[in-house]
């Protein structure tokens, strides 16, 4: 799947409030992703080379801001279940595998 320019720039936007949202930092966002905090900023602005990798912070950010009670800025263009996308290996998502 490939998203348009609009699309592009409203899932950056997204991304941006949503970790904003979370008020938790590049560092620990990667601690618990078992990753970088490059990696992190590199997938906030959808600079990946794995399509899952955005999946995957997506849901950690959904999470995460759910245990908080705070609500989410919806995405929309990442939705519906990642199970179901041919294209995506959603075991790596599960896995909350990145970079």
């Amino acid at each position: 799947m490939s998203l348009n320019q609009q699309q592009t720039i409203n899932t950056k936007n997204e991304f941006q409030e949503n970790f904003e949202r979370s008020g938790l930092s590049l560092k620990q966002i990667a601690a618990d992703l078992n990753t970088t905090p490059d990696v992190i900023a590199d997938t906030l602005a959808l600079n990946v080379s794995r399509i899952e990798d955005p999946w995957v912070l997506k849901n950690y950010l959904e999470d995460a801001l759910q245990q908080q009670g705070i609500a989410s800025v919806p995405f929309t263009a990442l939705v519906g279940d990642y199970h179901r996308h041919w294209f995506l290996n959603s075991r790596r998502i599960d896995k909350k595998k990145i970079g």
